[in-house]
Parts: structure tokens; C-alpha cells; sequence
């Protein structure tokens, strides 16, 4: 429920505090006055797109600020969270408009975006009046408006899900044929490159080892005379014969040598097993450097292969091995293609049915709630001196999309044996704003947490029909809150709370106020609205009886 409106320094408001409560609350007062400007206000704070320039001429800022109550389970609750905002028993929303254009917004003290309270003010306030074409007389949102009535929330929402599994379905199905489609253009490329990559089997690092070894078996003609000689001068015939015979040599003089030859000998003993493991060495390096051309030639042809193909496929030597794994896999792709086709085509089929079966279930719903809504408008007109009106729900088919595949439209028939049609180009003013009243009220049933406002519902009509109006506006409020402009005496007669807004000039300044009148105000502002400028007698006795009856 909307709790209070703060306005400062918005249009022709420099400022206004005006408290609400349940129950049927109507704004009246003289055209001009100011009404529109603060269903404005309202607009405003809640986010809404509407006029450009709302600051007050002179001021440097706007602000407006509206308070509402909030019951433990109201729909509300869940956008603050999903908006990470704190959700208390009281909601205020504040915003302000700066000079520049600028505007800020904030809840409970929490800066937001204008996003934030538009989905807030979807869940706080319906407001409708008569030339609303964003609400009733749309018929781009009837379907929305029919689910709504109809409690279709769930039924929409597993339309769409699996809509939307349908559609990656078809997708994963479109991507499977294309890459399928891909890897057949070059089926013939891989196998062969495939076949090429078999018969070599390239391995990481055998690039470099290759080229080593051709390297070593071309020089090994130059530097194995040289290895050969090196082993000589190691051998028997070399350093070891020489060292062997120094130490024999020693150890027939150590005897008498009283031990000054230990060291000497301790050193040849080590110098002999260091020439030793030299002259292997030296052997095992001659031995590898015996080949034949054969040997080489074989070296060098499987080097020239594989950087061949490495040059061929534009990769590294060492990455061969990795990209004939990448071929085999493609091809293996290709090999179990009918496969994968065949299971993504049941995919598809699966969730088709199962769109199809929500979709069915949801036109069929949709079907049922028309007949219930028909039938519920058909009691809504008569109260208001409808009852040679009729009007339907046409439930028609459409191409399917997330939310089903049925075309929704209001249609209505002021008379009898007339043909029905669009609300907006049927009916006249007056009958089109008591369609709209009973839609409403048909529409908003058990939305008892909402805040309804009526712009001026009531236009066009009077006497009985007018206090029709105001009688059901008077039920509709009964555990709710309903705010009406109004300039029927007849509905402002049924108002639980009264507020007249009035315009003055103050030092040059227009402005606009809004006052909550007392019982004896009623009367008076009442006796004004039936009677003009000039209030008699006569206008306040049909005054009290309005507001007696």
C-alpha cells in the first residue's frame, strides 16, 4: 500500500506531503489544477519514462519521495532480493531530478537504477485511465494480461523452458551437420595426410636427435684417424705402458726408500685407472664412428621426410605426432558422424514434443481462462449499466514462440446484434471507460497488495452511470487501496479519503497544493462539482444526499 507521497520542487509543487490509506482515496479539483502532475510525481519515483523537464523553474533540484507498506509475502520482497536490496516492512523510494537532466535513485537509502524501480513498480501500482493504450487497450500485451487472470504463470514458464531447449537442440543440431559438413569437404586431405603421418610415425624430439647424428656420421671421416690415434697414445704402446712401467720401476725401490715413495706411487695408481677410463671411452667413440653410407643415407632421408611434412602442415617437427592425433580424431568425428546426427535429430524430436505438449497445455489454458474471464466480465457490466454489452476474449492461433503460439485480443459489442471489435474503436468515451473499469476489476482480483489508480476512469459519463462507477470503485477498494482522479461528483461521493488539489499564484509563482478536506469540506468540494463556481444551497443538500446514500 502506498503510505505517502513527498513532492518537492516538481513542476508547478514546490512542496506536498500527502498521506494515503486503504480504501478508496480520490484527488478532485478544477481542471488545470494539478492532478496529472502528481500521478506525474508518482510516475516519477517509480520509474517510469515520462516528461523530460519535472523540475520546478527556479529550483536546482526535483525530488520525490513514496513510502509504501509491504506484507511479508508481497511480490515486491522477491525483486529487492534478486536486486541485493534489503527488504523491510516499509519500502521508500526516493528520487531526484537535477536541473541538468540527471536523475538518481535510491532505496531505502540504496542507490539503484531506474530499471530497478520500474520492476518495483510492477509489483506495487496498477495504474490505468482512460486513453491508457500501454495497458488495456494494447493488444500486444492481452496475452500477458489473460495469463495474469488465469494464474498461467507456471504453464508460461515451462513454455519457455522448453522453447528454449528446443532451440539449443536445433542449434547443437545445425553445429553437428555443419562441422560434419566441414570435415567431409576435406575427408579425402586427412586420410591421406593420416596415411603420410602412418608410415612415418614422426616422434617428438626426433627432429633434433636426427640431425645430430647426421651431423656426427658426416664429420666422423675427418676425426676418427685423429680418435684412433688419441686411443693409441692411451694404450699398451702409449701412457698406459709408460705408467705401468714407471710404476713397476717405484716398487722395486720402495723397499729401500723408507717410504718417501708411497705418494709418488699413490698418484700413478690413480693416473693409471683415469687412462684407463679415458682409453674406453676413446673406444666406445671409435666404435660409433664406424658406419656405412647406407646407414647415413637413411638418416638423412627420414630427416628430409619429416620437415618436409612438418613445412607441408605448417608446424613444428615436434608437434607432428599431436596433429596426426588431431586428423585421426576428426576423422574418427567423421567415421561416427551418423551416430552423433542421429542422436542430435532425437534430441531435436524430444524437445519438439515436449514444447509441443507445453504449448498444447498452455492454448488449452489459455482457452479455459478466456471462457472464465468472458464470464466474469459478464458480470462486471451490468453493475455498471452495461447490460446490453458484451464482451469477449478471442483466443486465436499465432506463430509459436516461448510463450505459446495463440493470439489474444479483448474484443467488445455495445449493443446487442453489433458486431464486436478492438475496445478503442467500439466504444465511446464514457462506455469505454466502464469496459475498462470492469476489465480491471476482473483482471486485478486478489491483487490485493497492489495500488490501483484510475486517471479520470470515470470520464464521459454521469448520473446513474457515474454512481455505478462509483459504487464498484467503492467495492474494488474494499481491502485494498484505490486512488482516483475524478471529477464525477458521484464517484467522489464513495471516496473513504478525500483530497482536493488546488492551483494559486504566490508572488508571480503558480503552484499547485493538495489537501485532505473534513467531513464539512466534502460537502462543499462535492456541491463544487455539481454545481460550478458558484455553490448553492440546493448544491450542498444534493451534496449531502450524494454522500448519504
Amino acid at each position: 500500500m502506498l503510505r505517502s507521497l513527498d513532492i518537492r520542487d516538481i513542476l508547478i509543487i514546490d512542496r506536498l506531503e500527502l498521506t494515503l490509506c486503504s480504501g478508496l482515496n480520490v484527488l478532485t479539483g478544477e481542471t488545470g489544477a494539478g492532478k496529472t502532475i502528481f500521478l506525474d510525481a508518482l510516475g516519477f519515483v517509480l520509474g517510469w519514462r515520462g516528461r523530460a523537464e519535472l523540475v520546478r523553474k527556479g529550483a536546482e533540484q526535483g525530488e520525490v519521495i513514496a513510502e509504501f507498506d509491504l506484507a511479508p509475502d508481497h511480490a515486491a520482497r522477491q525483486v529487492l532480493k534478486e536486486a541485493g536490496l534489503p527488504a523491510e516492512d516499509g519500502l521508500i523510494l526516493r528520487r531526484v531530478n537535477a536541473r541538468d537532466g540527471r536523475k538518481t535513485s535510491w532505496v531505502n537509502d540504496r542507490r539503484v537504477s531506474g530499471e530497478v524501480l520500474r520492476h518495483l513498480s510492477d509489483e506495487l501500482v496498477e495504474v490505468h485511465g482512460q486513453l491508457d493504450d500501454r495497458g488495456l487497450l494494447n493488444p500486444g500485451v492481452h496475452r500477458r494480461l489473460l495469463d495474469a487472470f488465469g494464474g498461467l504463470e507456471k504453464q508460461v514458464a515451462r513454455c519457455r523452458t522448453t522453447w528454449t531447449s528446443l532451440k539449443l537442440a536445433e542449434s547443437a543440431l545445425a553445429d553437428t551437420e555443419a562441422r560434419l559438413a566441414a570435415v567431409r569437404k576435406e575427408e579425402g586431405f586427412l586420410r591421406h595426410a593420416v596415411d603420410e603421418m602412418d608410415r612415418l610415425v614422426p616422434e617428438a624430439g626426433e627432429d633434433v636427435t636426427l640431425d645430430a647424428k647426421r651431423r656426427l656420421m658426416r664429420a666422423s671421416g675427418q676425426i676418427r684417424e685423429d680418435v684412433a690415434r688419441a686411443r693409441r697414445a692411451l694404450g699398451p704402446d702409449g701412457a698406459e705402458g709408460m705408467i705401468r712401467d714407471a710404476s713397476r720401476w717405484l716398487d722395486g725401490a720402495a723397499a729401500s726408500a723408507e717410504g718417501v715413495l708411497d705418494d709418488p706411487m699413490a698418484a700413478l695408481s690413480r693416473a693409471m685407472e683415469e687412462v684407463g677410463n679415458a682409453e674406453q671411452g676413446v673406444a666406445m667413440v671409435l666404435e660409433a664412428l664406424e658406419f656405412d653410407a647406407a646407414e647415413l643415407e637413411g638418416v638423412e632421408e627420414r630427416l628430409f621426410d619429416i620437415r618436409a611434412l612438418s613445412r607441408k602442415h605448417d608446424v613444428p617437427p615436434d608437434d607432428l605426432p599431436g596433429l596426426a592425433d588431431e586428423f585421426r580424431a576428426k576423422l574418427a568425428a567423421l567415421d561416427d558422424g551418423a551416430s552423433d546426427l542421429k542422436e542430435r535429430k532425437q534430441a531435436v524430436d524430444d524437445a519438439q514434443m515436449a514444447y509441443d505438449t507445453a504449448a498444447a497445455e498452455l492454448g488449452e489454458a489459455r482457452a479455459t481462462a478466456a471462457k472464465k474471464l468472458d464470464a466474469a466480465m459478464s458480470r462486471e457490466l451490468p453493475p455498471l449499466k452495461m447490460e446490453r454489452a458484451s464482451f469477449s476474449t478471442h483466443v486465436t492461433k499465432a506463430d509459436h514462440g516461448p510463450e505459446g503460439g495463440e493470439h489474444v485480443a479483448f474484443t467488445i459489442a455495445t449493443n446487442p446484434g453489433m458486431p464486436a471489435g478492438p475496445l478503442n474503436r467500439i466504444a465511446s468515451g464514457g462506455e469505454l471507460s466502464r469496459f475498462l473499469l470492469a476489465l480491471k476489476v476482473c483482471l486485478t482480483a486478489g491483487a490485493d497488495d497492489l495500488t490501483l489508480i484510475f486517471d479520470e476512469i470515470d470520464r464521459g459519463v454521469g448520473g446513474a452511470t457515474a454512481d455505478a462507477v462509483g459504487r464498484r470503485l467503492a467495492a474494488l477498494a474494499c481491502g485494498s487501496q484505490v486512488l482516483v482522479v475524478t471529477h464525477s461528483p458521484q464517484v467522489a461521493a464513495r471516496a473513504a479519503h478525500h483530497c482536493r488539489v488546488e492551483k494559486s499564484v504566490e508572488d508571480g509563482v503558480t503552484l499547485s497544493r493538495v489537501t485532505p478536506l473534513s467531513d464539512d469540506e466534502r460537502v462543499d468540494e462535492i456541491a463544487r462539482m455539481l454545481s460550478g463556481d458558484t455553490v448553492t444551497d440546493e448544491a450542498k443538500a444534493a451534496a449531502r444526499a450524494l454522500l448519504a446514500a
